[in-house]
Parts: C-alpha cells; structure tokens; sequence
C-alpha cells in the first residue's frame, strides 16, 4: 500500500478498508508513514467524514496500536467516565471515587490541558507530588488496593493517537466528531472497561459549539463502545457557565475536597448535581444498580457517608501526593497576584461566553497554547455569581489569580467581552439535556451532518 493512494481515496470521498486504515495507523505508530502524509490523509478525513465502519476499524486498530490494561483478576467491573473538555469540569475527583466507593474499579487515564479547557492531569499535579506517570503495572497495583487510580497516557498506550492527535492540533483537524471519537474510545477502551458514561459538553465552552455535531459525536462514541462490549452512554451537558465555583488547577483540588467533605454552596451546587448524575451513570452501567434512579442514590450515599473521600485522599497517597495540604486547602492556594472583576451595570446575569471565560483562565496561567508548556498552580478564577443572579453596579463577580501581575489584563478584556448583565432575567440552559444510550443511538446515526 502507499499512503499517497489512500490520501487520493479518501479525498474523493471514497470509503476505506480495514487492511488500508490499519496501514495507516501501524505507520502512525511506528512513525513510518511521514507526519505530512498523514496530515494530509487527516484533513481529507476531516472534510469528507468517515463512515460508522471506517471510525469502528480506526478506533479498534488504534486502541491495539500499543499496550492495553489487563483487567483480569479485580474481581469488579471496570467504568470510566470522560468529558470533552470544558471550565471549572472538576467532576473526575469526584466521580472515580465514588465510583469506586460503590464497589467499581476505575482506571481513568486523562490528559492535560490545553485551548481553552483545564487538564485533569495539571490538576492532580497541583498536588505536591502526585505521580501522575504510572507505568501500567505501577497503575494496576493502585488499582487493585483502592479501585481508582488516575494516571497519564503512557509511551506504550496507543501510540497512534498521540501521533495523530498532535498533527490534527497543528494542522486545523481537532473539531472533527469522526476523528475525536476515535481519539477519546481507542484510549478508553485500551482501559478494558466494562461500562463508559461520556459528558459530551454543548453550548459556548463546548469544542463543538454546534448541537448535531455534539449529538453525532455522542452516538458514535455511544455506538463504538457498544461495538466493542462496553456498555456506554452519552449525557449532552451545558457548559455555557464554567462549572462550580472554581476554574484553573489547585483550585479545582481545594473545590472537590469541599464537595466529597459535604460543604455545600449555592455556587458548588451544578458541580456536585452533575457529579452524582455521572457517578450514578457509571454505577448503573458497572451492574451494580437496577436503574439510573437507584445508582443516584448510590453515588449520594457514598458521597455522604465520606468512604469516596477516603478513598481518593488513600489514592493520592499511593500516587506519591502530599495530603496534608489537604487539611486547609484555603490556605495552601497562595497565587502571587489577585484581582477582582466587578460588575459594570446593574441587573441580572443572562449570558457568559464560556468560552472566552476559558481562554481568560488560559491566559491567567492556569492553561497552556502549546503542548509541554508549564503551568500555574494556583492561576485560575472563582466564581462569586452564575447565571441568574441579580447583580448591583462594582459588586464582584470574579476573583482572579496569577503569579504574574501583568497577566491580568487580557483575562479582564476576555471577560468583559464575555459576561452579559440585562435589566430582565434570561432562561438558564438545563444542566443535562439530552443522554444518549445504545436504545436511541441510531436516529442520531442516520444522515449524519458533513463537516
């Protein structure tokens, strides 16, 4: 086979084989097919689109391309859950333990950030000395005592996508619901996972700013991992506010410890709704629920009985991190610089680019432009007031943290642009709208939009 004829195929909008993607993905891989071949193939893909049986083989042959998580022995089912990137998402540190508290193993592999929306691994990296590089060995031993373990893709877990995920940031191919399910499912099911709920994000922080490519993505990703055995659903979730209270790294920490400790707040409350929606999903699909209803109950109570706090202050240890910061999260937030943003009118909050608020606490330092890119710990920004609120003219709605006092001028323009303060109050966009399961995948299926 020769790439350049698989470019041509694809470009004139032809379907390929299973034989002719799996060259692709083994010369991804092993890097044998050039970086501007393989560009080239993926912007064909991205204009053209790929067939249901073009993503299946691609996601399958990426998912081999490297190791897989061996899920023998743990004696419990295995779930995960991902997003699709959004602000203020910290509903991973509360999700896995609780999913784990309930009898699950979790083996979430995240990544880091980067655009507009925050990374679980900066994240858990804003704890002082968490691991988040396990080997896959080192990752199942944390797994076997605790039930969740949260790493970093390794070197030898799908190779493929790393390769095809870098040329698709620097060649215009990212948005493309074919090539993000691929991405997302090969690396999720390479986790040999029983059960998988999927936050697709829509609105204005969302990749996918438009809804048929948000619900296409949705059933592709929901029809793969049918496919492949895993139970999965998709929740269509509003990321048109950043969600909870806090945006940015440590901070995030600080605000999924208040919630698994039951400190509730009125800003904190999507945070956690959303939180025990997913884990109730991640239960209900690991078998150990009859339905969605009760597997919510399940998540609440091991919530509030404190066993997910437990555990996941128990993982961190294994993983190397310093839990006594946990004591006082308050205090171990030490930004260098901070600012207020305050309201310039009166009346109430109807709209916030969710976008543009994740750029700010990008460019606050909490995010990176470029992969491999530091950042900051303890950049970020708190929420003092969400959609809805009824504001006075100078009342704070922002508190804004950097280590550099220059930084903040940019964040303050982005979300000047961003937040909308009318004399009358506007509808607030549902937090969960439409879920996605193997019973109603198909409508989502038939005629799918073109890019």
């Amino acid at each position: 086979m020769h790439a350049v004829d698989l470019i041509l195929k694809k470009r004139d909008g032809g379907e390929l084989t299973p034989e002719e993607i799996a060259f692709l993905v083994t010369g991804a891989a092993k890097k044998s097919i050039p970086p501007e071949q393989l560009s080239a193939w993926l912007m064909a893909a991205f204009l053209r689109g790929l067939s249901i049986a073009e993503v299946n083989t691609l996601t399958t042959a990426m998912r081999y391309s490297g190791e897989v998580l061996d899920r023998g022995g743990l004696g419990r089912s295995t779930v995960d859950k991902h997003s699709t990137g959004g602000v203020g998402d910290s509903t991973s540190f509360l999700v896995a333990p609780i999913a784990a508290a309930a009898g699950l193993a979790v083996p979430m592999i995240s990544g880091r950030a980067l655009g507009h929306t925050g990374g679980t691994l900066d994240k858990l990296e804003s704890i002082p000395g968490y691991r988040t590089q396990l080997s896959l060995r080192e990752a199942r031993r944390v797994l076997d005592v605790y039930g969740v373990t949260m790493i970093g893709q390794t070197s030898d877990l799908v190779p493929a996508d790393r390769v095809l995920y870098d040329l698709r940031d620097r060649t215009g191919t990212v948005e493309s619901p074919w090539l993000i399910c691929a991405s997302i499912m090969s690396k999720k099911l390479a986790e040999g996972l029983n059960g998988l709920v999927l936050d697709v994000k829509t609105g204005s922080g969302a990749f996918l700013k438009d809804i048929a490519s948000s619900r296409l993505l949705a059933a592709l990703m929901v029809d793969i991992g049918e496919r492949s055995g895993t139970r999965t659903a998709a929740l269509l979730t509003s990321m048109d506010q950043p969600l909870g209270r806090f945006a940015g790294n440590w901070v995030e920490i600080w605000e999924a410890l208040d919630v698994l400790r039951n400190e509730r707040s009125s800003i904190t409350e999507d945070l956690r709704d959303l939180s025990l929606t997913l884990a109730g999903w991640m239960i209900y699909l690991g078998g150990k629920a009859e339905s969605v209803d009760e597997s919510r109950v399940i998540a609440e109570a091991r919530l509030l009985d404190g066993t997910a706090l437990d555990i996941f202050t128990r993982m961190v240890e294994a993983q190397g991190g310093d839990t006594q910061v946990f004591a006082d999260p308050g205090s171990f937030h030490t930004p260098k610089f901070r600012r207020q943003f305050c309201a310039p009118q009166s009346g109430f909050l109807t709209h916030m680019d969710c976008g543009k608020i994740g750029w700010a606490v990008q460019r606050l330092g909490a995010g990176r432009e470029r992969a491999g890119q530091p950042v900051s710990a303890h950049a970020g920004l708190e929420m003092l007031a969400k959609l809805g609120s009824q504001v006075e003219t100078g009342q704070p709605l922002c508190n804004l943290f950097a280590d550099d006092e220059a930084l903040f001028a940019e964040p303050e323009r982005l979300l000047t642009e961003a937040i909308e303060i009318r004399p009358e109050p506007a509808p607030i966009p549902a937090l969960v709208g439409e879920i996605i399961t193997a019973e109603n995948k198909n409508q989502f299926l038939e005629s799918p939009p073109r890019t």
